[in-house]
């Protein structure tokens, strides 16, 4: 229904001569923000790379929805058709091309699977060596195999999951495609109502969430709808993780756009609170949700006499992790977005799956509460508090330690890497400093850990200035690096250095997306537009491979390839898959899926 009303409103406005401009528009309503864009807010040109009615969508209901209700359905459609040619036909091209000769061969297929974000319930991020089919020996002969042509794509950015023979990825054009993972040929594909940010994950069905926090479920065999369930109930809820599935139920968790929104002096900020919701896998009925904050109340005004809310915010951006021995679910949460703050903010969360009753919290950073409007001129907006901005943006990892221990490990945008004892009210066992930490620092969508080590990818992407028109220009001097840590101790073992950017236009060699470790072996891309294998053992680079250039495509679309951020590489059945392109943060945007595999085989 949203879409048949956006196009009706398309059509209706390309016939009205009376339309407002455009270019007017945006210039009085837009550009103070896309133009001069910090990081958080898509700059202009990233705009232009989105369908008309995705523009019309985000600004009528999705997270611009409080800034385009000042605008009238032709001030929205106009602005719409200022800023790009894409629409959603344009998409649909993709979608209908690549078609596998044989719609009916057989699913699942026996197999090794890849099939949730961090591999398994722990999010260790491993994949042994019969489940990847890649020996380390092997992997300097690795070459590309296919690629795929995503629709729509600035930033592709969700991760796939490979079962029973298919692969499949999401889109930020809101598409799922179901494809044959040794030939990248389509068996189907499902349009979401809105952009796909997280990974896809596989069970008896095909699970998901789109931006506005829609959860689904689709048939792995036809792509047939399932279910369709929201779990976020304020206006700028996103979801930015993937789900988690554990006997016969999804954990979901929920963040917000309201940190950019808090931008604007005139916007009451902030009422969104984070939360993590349980659904039954097979029918999508809530089981329970769990917020991570109090319910907010006024607090008080702003110097532009606007009524200011809290507490808020402590979002869950990422993946819960099971503890299947204890009957919990582990959340990691971000920073508040005003004041007061809360002792539940940047802290990992230990939820009864059964009830979603929290057991206990173990917070890492008090007293950061933080938004956008913190860099801005004037702060209006900003909690007093004006915190370091420390999220957690990747999920806890589940290990065994020796003398039947166990550990949560987990990296955050600080640069510290924790060690909490889950059978002890998540005590600290142990702190590491790997990195400088910041907005946009330390150590960001996820680590890996092979039973011995943890692998720790850094980001510290920093920038030298901004471009005409919008966007920022990274310092390719600054940033990135990965670190070996030792479980038990957080002792550092080994150092890579960073990636060299040489003279490519817009590099920066941090590395905030998430690793993957297979035996002997780590891989890890970067906002250089690389992806590389590092030895386990000693952190050298044995194979990399450029993604940044344009690529023939099985689907026949036309595909490019940039920075690398969010997801990481899926290893299984002798592949390994990556999506390529990320515009955000002044890097370069791409819409493209690869495949390797060992030359010969």
């Amino acid at each position: 229904m949203r879409r048949i009303l956006i196009a009706a409103a398309l059509a209706a406005t390309s016939a009205n001569s009376a339309a407002p401009a455009g270019e007017e528009v945006y210039k009085q309503a837009c550009a103070r923000c896309h133009d001069s864009s910090g990081g958080r807010i898509p700059a202009r040109f990233l705009l232009g790379l989105m369908t008309r009615e995705g523009i019309v969508q985000s600004l009528t209901s999705g997270v611009m929805a409080s800034q385009g209700r000042a605008l009238s359905i032709d001030a929205r459609v106009a602005v719409a058709a200022y800023l790009t040619t894409r629409t959603e036909k344009d998409d649909a091209r993709f979608l209908r091309s690549g078609q596998c000769p044989d719609k009916l061969a057989q699913y699942p297929k026996p197999g090794p699977s890849w099939n949730r974000w961090g591999r398994d319930g722990n999010n260790s991020r491993f994949q042994p060596a019969a489940e990847a089919g890649i020996a380390a020996a092997d992997v300097p002969a690795l070459e590309l195999a296919w690629a795929v042509g995503l629709p729509g794509e600035s930033s592709a950015r969700s991760q796939p999951a490979v079962n029973g023979g298919r692969l499949f990825v999401g889109s930020s054009a809101g598409a799922v495609l179901a494809l044959d993972a040794g030939t990248g040929c389509r068996y189907w594909s499902f349009a979401a109502d809105y952009p796909i940010r997280g990974g896809v994950i596989v069970g008896a069905s095909v699970h998901f969430g789109d931006a506005r926090t829609n959860v689904y479920a689709l048939d792995p065999r036809t792509g047939a709808l399932v279910w369709r369930t929201r779990i976020g109930e304020h206006q700028s809820a996103v979801s930015t993780g993937t789900p988690q599935l554990h006997d016969g139920v999804l954990y979901m968790g929920v963040s917000s756009a309201e940190e950019v929104t808090a931008r604007d002096p005139s916007y009451e900020c902030c009422t969104f609170r984070g939360s993590v919701a349980a659904l039954d896998a097979a029918t999508g009925k809530l089981l329970w949700r769990t917020y991570t904050v109090p319910e907010p109340g006024p607090v008080r005004k702003n110097k532009a006499g606007t009524q200011l809310h809290g507490p808020s915010g402590a979002g869950v951006w990422t993946t819960p992790t099971v503890d299947a021995k204890r009957g919990l679910i582990y959340a990691a949460t971000g920073d508040n977005f005003s004041d007061p703050t809360t002792a539940t903010s940047d802290a990992i969360l230990a939820l009864e799956m059964k009830t979603g009753r929290l057991a206990w919290s173990r917070q890492v950073t008090a007293n950061d509460a933080y938004n956008n409007s913190c860099n801005s001129p004037g702060k209006v907006n900003c909690p007093e508090a004006n915190g370091p901005d420390h999220d957690f943006g990747q999920p806890p990892i589940l290990v065994r330690l020796a003398g039947n221990r166990r550990a949560l490990v987990i990296g955050q945008k600080s640069g510290m890497v924790h060690a909490l004892d889950p059978d002890n009210q998540g005590e600290i066992l142990w702190r590491k400093r790997v990195a400088e930490g910041g907005v946009l620092g330390g150590i960001q969508w996820g680590s890996a850990s092979d039973g011995e080590k943890m692998y720790v990818a850094i980001g510290d992407i920093r920038f030298k200035g901004a471009r005409p028109g919008g966007g920022l220009i990274a310092d390719p001097r600054k940033g990135g690096g990965l670190a070996a840590l030792r479980l038990d101790t957080g002792e550092r073992v080994w150092t890579a250095p960073p990636p060299v950017c040489g003279d490519r236009p817009g590099c920066s060699p941090a590395q905030p997306a998430a690793v993957t470790a297979i035996p002997g072996v780590v891989f890890a891309g970067s906002l250089d537009g690389r992806i590389r294998g590092y030895s386990s053992a000693a952190g050298e680079v044995i194979w990399e491979f450029d993604t940044a250039r344009e690529f023939d495509t099985v689907n026949g679309a036309k595909a490019r390839g940039g920075s690398i951020d969010g997801h990481g590489p899926v290893a299984v059945g002798g592949f390994l898959y990556t999506a390529s392109g990320f515009g955000n943060w002044g890097g370069m945007a791409g819409n493209v899926l690869l495949a390797f595999r060992v030359r010969g085989k």
